[in-house]
């Protein structure tokens, strides 16, 4: 039986959010980028633009499509919408700062920080998702869009959290073990996908963030 061709992915953090620069939990929350966001994905867009993508997806969320869009630019690439690469669910943690959740919910705030994968934080407006329960639905979602496109190019643009989950299925970090890496805004993280498994080929490629040089001639 021949092998499935390899899929390349591209996954990518939203550009910044006000809340992610004062360190407010945004969950399924629906926030904008800020103007800081706003030229990461414009920076994003000029670094991918001389690459080859057929086709974009994006979670639902506001701060991942306006990220997504910026990359679609000229394209001619509609960008797919899939609330499966929502960020995890947080329940009543969302729209809180994280020092105000530690003093308000210091028993469930120290289960996360714990990493118990199977704990659920107090219900808000939604039901909050266990970590392992976020882990599946972000993973089986990248890989479906993966086997969805076989053999070609595509780009995810999702949230820390969905990023995170990719990599821990890619060099097979166990679930439970502390974040040591960073997941940044805009960042591009490069993956293949052969025989339904994550590869992780590069990680948090960030220099096309820095602040281009002023033209002393101008």
């Amino acid at each position: 039986m021949p092998a499935m061709p390899i899929t390349n992915l591209i996954l990518i953090r939203h550009g910044e959010t006000a809340w992610n620069a004062e360190r407010r939990l945004q969950g399924h929350i629906d926030i904008a980028l800020n103007a800081e966001g706003l030229r990461q994905a414009d920076a994003l867009a000029g670094a991918l633009a001389g690459e080859h993508l057929d086709a974009i997806v994006a979670s639902d969320l506001q701060r991942a499509l306006q990220t997504a869009h910026a990359v679609a630019g000229a394209r001619g690439l509609a960008v797919r919408q899939d609330a499966a690469l929502r960020e995890r669910c947080y329940g009543g943690f969302e729209g809180m700062l994280y020092a105000d959740i530690a003093q308000r919910f210091p028993l469930q705030f120290a289960a996360w920080q714990a990493r118990d994968v199977d704990a659920h934080m107090p219900a808000g407006a939604r039901s909050a998702e266990s970590f392992r329960e976020f882990y599946a639905r972000a993973v089986d979602a990248i890989l479906g869009w993966a086997a969805a496109h076989p053999g070609q190019s595509i780009a995810l643009v999702a949230h820390g959290g969905v990023l995170e989950c990719a990599y821990r299925a890619a060099v097979g970090l166990p679930l439970e073990t502390p974040r040591t890496f960073a997941v940044l805004n805009a960042s591009i993280n490069r993956f293949a996908v052969e025989d339904g498994k994550l590869r992780l080929l590069s990680w948090g490629e960030v220099a096309h963030l820095a602040p281009r040089a002023l033209d002393e001639l101008s």
